[in-house]
């Protein structure tokens, strides 16, 4: 599979882009509240909602839908791909890196989950 994000429309590609800015802001407030592992976790979070958005956008944009229940169907299973992922993403975290900040971590993942939800708001204009 060899998707980028410019081949991605562009409310996602806006939002993807501020989930990563505000990603950054995260890690860096984390980093000066509760250190490295602050920062790490911060970073983590962020990582999680935004690799799994990106993956239900790729699933979401393969092809072109041929009917209304086509355009569902997708939908549902990108869906689908982004819980699956988030779940599978949050338990390797806090299954495998024992030192996560948990509010660095959580707060972080919530953030850039509302954030990917903004892309209903962002306007195509050409």
């Amino acid at each position: 599979m060899n998707v980028s994000l410019g081949l991605l429309q562009k409310p996602v590609h806006t939002v993807l882009r501020w989930q990563l800015f505000a990603t950054a802001a995260l890690t860096i407030a984390g980093g000066i509240l509760a250190g490295v592992n602050g920062a790490l976790s911060a970073a983590l979070g962020g990582a999680v909602s935004i690799f799994a958005g990106w993956m239900s956008a790729v699933v979401a944009s393969k092809g072109k839908a041929q009917s209304a229940a086509e355009v569902l169907v997708r939908a549902l299973v990108a869906e689908g791909v982004k819980l699956g992922l988030i779940v599978l993403l949050l338990w390797l975290v806090l299954g495998t890196y024992h030192e996560v900040v948990a509010p660095a971590f959580v707060g972080s993942f919530i953030i850039t989950v509302l954030v990917f939800g903004m892309a209903f708001f962002v306007r195509e204009q050409e």
